[in-house]
């Protein structure tokens, strides 16, 4: 088994709230912020997108910075114990390859994000621009880190948006976007998510402990012609699974980045039969994106705040949860999370 963490702190903002109480009681509530942009599909209809409001009319690169900032700077506040110096910051970004793209040169990103904070992060900070699986592979570098580094906290962060007009192009060209003429495809938006991570420590009061992490490749990804098997997923799946020390049947429900394309609902459901081996009364899929839309690498630190609120909450399906991330080029990632209280040192 891997090293254990505890998710002691999140913030957040998205198209349905500018923190992460009130973005997580509105996905709760399922209300959405779906409006019409300011950019015209092929069939001349406005698109509908999950646009952010801030105090300026910011766009691109000083969006980005500023949505990442905010949901940094709200764990920052909620826990006076953080030394930023003190504390590695991962950075999770979109993919290279994605169309669109408006930052061209990320470690230049990073030092304008900690400019616009006033604060530095530790030398051990780093940028995972991998899109959504960023948050698993970023969670396995605090685990590294935890392991080898006198380090007591470290920041994972994301900032996305598919609010771009040469994003959006792309996607509507290769018929992803939900659109007037298409209705398999997904709802743009954008968002900025943070997650503090710890090693587990004793603690009388539940907490949310990721258990196990886990990776795959698949080969029939979204844009090939491959028949579909959900083999990469399968394989993620299976190795958080086992990272974890338990089964599919021990876990009580699922969530997930899947924003409205059939693909990524067939993709679960042939994983689910394949791993699945305990019949159960219902074993739920949240997706977030069907509130906030499609906001790439910020999906995973959100869907991990909102399995924080939904415990503390207690409107939660159950103490443990497994969360799944894809991207388009076929990589795959898995995490199990439970709620629960420690009664040792070691999390064991």
């Amino acid at each position: 088994m891997g090293l254990p963490l505890a998710i002691t702190g999140t913030g957040m903002v998205t198209g349905v709230g500018l923190n992460a109480p009130a973005s997580c009681a509105a996905i709760r509530c399922a209300i959405d912020n779906f409006q019409e942009t300011r950019f015209m599909d092929s069939g001349g209809e406005w698109m509908m997108g999950c646009e952010i409001s801030l105090e300026q009319p910011w766009r691109g690169k000083t969006k980005l910075i500023k949505l990442a900032a905010a949901a940094i700077g709200e764990c920052l506040r909620n826990d006076q114990r953080i030394d930023p110096q003190a504390t590695p910051l991962m950075l999770c970004l979109a993919e290279q390859t994605r169309s669109g793209r408006v930052l061209q040169d990320d470690n230049q990103f990073f030092l304008d994000l900690q400019n616009e904070l006033k604060l530095e992060f530790h030398p051990k900070s780093r940028i995972i621009a991998m899109g959504h699986v960023s948050m698993a592979v970023a969670l396995r570098h605090a685990r590294d880190l935890f392991a080898q580094q006198r380090v007591k906290h470290v920041l994972i962060a994301a900032t996305d948006s598919f609010l771009i007009g040469p994003t959006l192009a792309a996607y509507e060209e290769k018929e992803r976007l939900l659109s007037s003429n298409n209705s398999n495809g997904f709802i743009p938006g954008e968002a900025g998510a943070a997650i503090v991570v710890e090693p587990v420590y004793r603690n009388e009061q539940p907490q949310l402990i990721c258990l196990g992490l886990g990776f795959g490749l698949e080969k029939a990804h979204v844009d090939s012609e491959q028949p579909l098997r959900a083999d990469g997923l399968v394989a993620a799946i299976k190795e958080s699974l086992a990272d974890a020390g338990c089964d599919m049947g021990d876990l009580d429900f699922r969530i997930t980045d899947i924003s409205g394309e059939q693909y990524h609902f067939k993709e679960a459901s042939l994983a689910l039969s394949r791993i699945l081996r305990k019949r159960k009364q219902e074993f739920d899929l949240w997706h977030p994106a069907d509130s906030i839309g499609e906001v790439g690498a910020a999906m995973g630190p959100a869907m991990i705040a909102i399995l924080k609120a939904a415990n503390e909450k207690h409107y939660s399906k159950g103490d443990r949860m497994l969360a799944h991330l894809g991207n388009d080029d076929g990589k795959r990632s898995a995490m199990v999370f439970a709620w629960q209280a420690v009664e040792s040192a070691d999390g064991q």
